[in-house]
């Protein structure tokens, strides 16, 4: 089974990582009782999601999906390196692959960008969903 977390605090960035997700398991004939979409506020968040998720031992591979836009203060540091640690020491401590489509960027044109439907092989979600698959498949 796969799980799906997706901080949904750019709704439409968001959306548009996970509709890229669902199109490639959908793609490769993975029923929807297969994965599983977890909705969390932000990417500090996303970690804890994670966690739980992992600690199931349920699910085979976890997917992180979300956006982290650079503004005029340190906060956008923080919350990238909390999620991008967080989620490193989950996959070392559970032993659980977790693909890391968190988009940190510098503004919300990167992010419309990497999170676009007019081009599958560009949206991040799209091609964290093909990685997903990849790893379960070793």
């Amino acid at each position: 089974m796969f799980a799906i977390v997706c901080s949904n605090f750019y709704p439409q960035i968001s959306k548009n990582l996970l509709k890229g997700c669902i199109k490639v398991f959908e793609e490769n004939n993975i029923e929807q009782k297969s994965w599983k979409v977890i909705e969390v506020p932000g990417a500090f968040e996303i970690p804890l999601a994670c966690q739980k998720l992992a600690k199931t031992k349920k699910y085979k591979v976890i997917i992180a999906l979300g956006c982290v836009i650079k503004g005029q203060t340190g906060h956008y540091e923080m919350v990238c390196k909390a999620c991008v640690e967080g989620i490193m020491k989950i996959m070392l401590n559970f032993e659980i692959p977790i693909i890391f489509e968190v988009l940190m960027v510098n503004d919300i044109l990167h992010a419309e960008e990497r999170a676009q439907t007019r081009d599958w092989s560009k949206n991040k979600g799209y091609i964290g969903g093909k990685m997903a698959l990849e790893i379960h498949n070793l």
